[in-house]
């Protein structure tokens, strides 16, 4: 093909992307050579936790052309997942629900979005017999966000995802690596300026500096790939979110502007969109597996679903049914050991609250006794 055919094949990709669903598409070259020594500075800090596959793979995240040899070009697709009435604020600011990321309320993005991904290859192929191509989403040693940013698609925002002037950040990124000399697009232009909105709002502090977020503090990060205990410390500033967070994108001014998603795969399902806590605490396994089906969230399994909610449920308000819903829970024969490690705590938490409940009432009574006036009677609460 000559200079000229890629060009118009380059023009077309983009069609047939957009009839295949995605927002939008840019096309990058290979190059993350300035992101190697900053890919190498995040794993020697520590800041993938036992994200241990994050550093399996060396500086290869950062090289695609060694991830597929013979890659000349990366085409970066976009694509909305921001369900109608996300609802977001109202289930963050209802103790007795659980909170689970938007993205994850529908249908497993990885799978949509790669057979998508494969039909704009198959498409490229009937054009270019050469084409060699391979494509991904979330399925190999990758740098997408710096993908998409040299493609176009946005800018890398302070909270390390990315950001679309006209989209904000409510979607999912996909990639397909090709051995085709396409012209390449251009980044856009940083739109963060001094705005630390995201950093600030971060409920665990996990946002360490502009642009570098240790996943160890990070709520999705302890919610969905950490498989073992969550720190004492940070179980209390996880509220309610039960799977993912979106503190960091709910806040950021640029999400004003994010549109809702026409894909019928990234509906939300009515059993996780403002779900009850105890209602959720209450499957068994069976029924987990049976009410995840397609979703991302089963990949975490039944016990860190359990631990979760159980967080969740110590940090709900003081309630009996809630405490009974633990007792008998960490009553089972079967219970994880790292499960009902979370009950005792959530019991404790509850229990506490309940103490605290005693003491307030006991120092109204003093009070209404002693004639002081009301509005003073938790004047020396602790």
């Amino acid at each position: 093909m000559t200079v000229p055919d890629f060009e118009t094949l380059a023009h077309d990709i983009k069609l047939w992307a957009a009839e295949l669903g995605f927002s939008q598409v840019g096309i990058t070259d290979t190059d993350l050579a300035e992101h190697e020594p900053l890919l190498a500075d995040w794993l020697d800090k520590g800041y993938h936790g036992d994200m241990e596959y994050m550093a399996r793979h060396g500086m290869m995240r950062a090289r695609p052309h060694e991830l597929l040899p013979g890659t000349l070009r990366v085409i970066s697709v976009r694509m909305n997942y921001l369900p109608e009435q996300a609802a977001i604020a109202s289930v963050l600011s209802n103790p007795e629900l659980g909170y689970i990321s938007r993205y994850a309320l529908g249908r497993d993005y990885h799978k949509v979005m790669r057979q998508r991904l494969k039909k704009l290859s198959d498409r490229i192929e009937q054009r270019a017999q050469q084409l060699e191509a391979r494509p991904f989403v979330d399925s190999a040693p990758v740098l997408e966000r710096p993908l998409a940013a040299k493609a176009g698609l946005g800018w890398t925002g302070k909270h390390s995802l990315l950001i679309n002037h006209q989209q904000g950040s409510f979607f999912f990124l996909g990639e397909l690596l090709v051995n085709l000399p396409l012209p390449t697009d251009q980044p856009v232009e940083e739109g963060c300026g001094k705005c630390v909105a995201c950093i600030t709002a971060c409920p665990t502090g996990a946002i360490v500096e502009p642009y570098v977020v240790d996943a160890r503090r990070c709520i999705s990060y302890l919610t969905i790939e950490q498989d073992g205990p969550i720190p004492v410390e940070l179980r209390p500033l996880m509220g309610n979110r039960i799977y993912g967070c979106d503190d960091c994108q709910l806040i950021c001014p640029w999400n004003k502007f994010a549109n809702a998603s026409q894909e019928p795969d990234f509906a939300a399902r009515d059993n996780l969109h403002a779900p009850e806590l105890l209602a959720l605490f209450d499957w068994d396994e069976a029924h987990f597996l049976k009410q995840t089906e397609g979703s991302p969230i089963r990949r975490i399994g039944y016990r860190r679903w359990l631990r979760n909610i159980a967080v969740a449920l110590g940090n709900a308000p003081v309630s009996p049914s809630v405490m009974l819903a633990l007792e008998q829970k960490r009553q089972q024969d079967d219970m994880d050991a790292m499960v009902l490690e979370h009950l005792d705590w959530a019991l404790a938490q509850q229990r506490a609250g309940l103490a605290k409940i005693g003491r307030k009432t006991e120092r109204l009574i003093r009070a209404v006794d002693k004639g002081m006036p009301t509005h003073a009677r938790f004047e020396h609460d602790e």
